[in-house]
């Protein structure tokens, strides 16, 4: 139904540039892991409605409960197969969708925008090593230029030497930099000397690349976990301050897995009791309960991303406001 869906939105771009074999092989083929990733907790919730709310229909249940079989002891068949699905998700998320995540993202940006990449662009901070700070009011990457720069050189949290240019630019890649109408400033102690160079040229080496200043906005999809631990860490020693989104797709990998296990749990509580109207009932409410946890993640995505609520907080509120909720609807289960 996604294939269908997504070659309905897309049918005239995929018929006027792409051959037939890298539709197949480099888009559909790769789209597959990916969407399923997205969708696995809501495809366990929904098959373990229908196929309990089936028992509940046909007295099954009630047969297996006067039987002498605890309510726990019918639960532990379903979250058996849960933790296998959310094993099988946790390696996908973390070793194999990442990699058909980037094939498939290549062929979209090839054939369907032409650039995912975002250009950090105005009031950058960053460290260049632990000693050495930089600040560039805008920079431009059509032509790798920067507007108001400024180096500070600090030893034992003191600053010792600071340079300012009205504007710097790439010279010779990968990090030689022409600075222009630029000054200098050394400290020591309570001294101080000035060099003035209005209208003047200096060339310096800096540990910054053009490449520094562009983000590709799928770039987390593309990293596996251990690429994605090492860049957090590069991106908070450098402090540019784009490392928030990527601690959350971090978090998120994990957190999924456990997604299918809770589910599970309350589709199982919801779809064993009985009721009149069966499996249209069990239904409706297990894609409510879906729509639900959807809309709570998103909300709980969004604020981690622009309010000062910490990445893991963020990412696991939806999981524990329905762990919550599954005691409450396992307690209440029909026994």
């Amino acid at each position: 139904m996604s294939i269908v869906i997504d070659f309905s939105e897309k049918v005239e771009k995929l018929l006027d540039g792409p051959t037939f074999d890298e539709v197949i092989f480099d888009y559909y083929l790769n789209f597959i892991p990916w969407i399923n990733g997205l969708l696995w907790p809501l495809f366990a919730l929904l098959s373990v409605v229908f196929f309990t709310s089936r028992l509940a229909k046909n007295s099954e249940i009630i047969s297996i409960l006067s039987s002498g079989v605890s309510y726990y002891r019918f639960l532990r068949p379903y979250v058996i197969s849960a933790g296998i699905l959310a094993s099988m998700l946790w390696v996908g998320n973390n070793y194999v969708i990442p990699k058909s995540s980037k094939i498939k993202n290549d062929f979209e940006a090839t054939y369907f925008w032409k650039s995912n990449n975002k250009t950090l662009g105005n009031n950058i901070h960053c460290y260049l090593t632990p000693d050495e700070k930089v600040y560039i009011r805008y920079y431009r990457a059509k032509d790798s230029s920067a507007q108001t720069f400024r180096f500070e050189r600090f030893k034992d949290q003191e600053l010792q030497y600071m340079i300012k240019a009205k504007k710097l630019k790439i010279k010779k890649a990968p990090n030689t930099w022409t600075l222009y109408d630029y000054e200098k400033r050394t400290f020591n102690g309570l001294s101080e000397t000035l060099e003035v160079s209005q209208g003047e040229q200096m060339d310096t080496v800096l540990n910054l690349t053009p490449d520094d200043f562009i983000r590709n906005i799928n770039l987390m999809e593309n990293m596996s976990t251990s690429e994605l631990r090492e860049f957090i860490n590069i991106e908070k020693e450098r402090g540019i301050g784009t490392a928030k989104k990527f601690i959350i797709e971090l978090h998120r990998r994990t957190a999924d897995p456990f997604t299918i296990l809770i589910l599970t749990i309350i589709g199982v509580s919801i779809a064993s009791r009985k009721v009149r109207g069966g499996l249209g009932i069990h239904l409706a409410l297990g894609v409510i309960i879906g729509a639900s946890f959807v809309i709570i993640s998103r909300f709980s995505v969004t604020f981690a991303h622009n309010l000062s609520i910490p990445p893991s907080i963020g990412i696991w509120v939806p999981n524990i406001i329905f762990s919550i909720v599954a005691i409450i609807l396992v307690k209440r289960a029909q026994k």
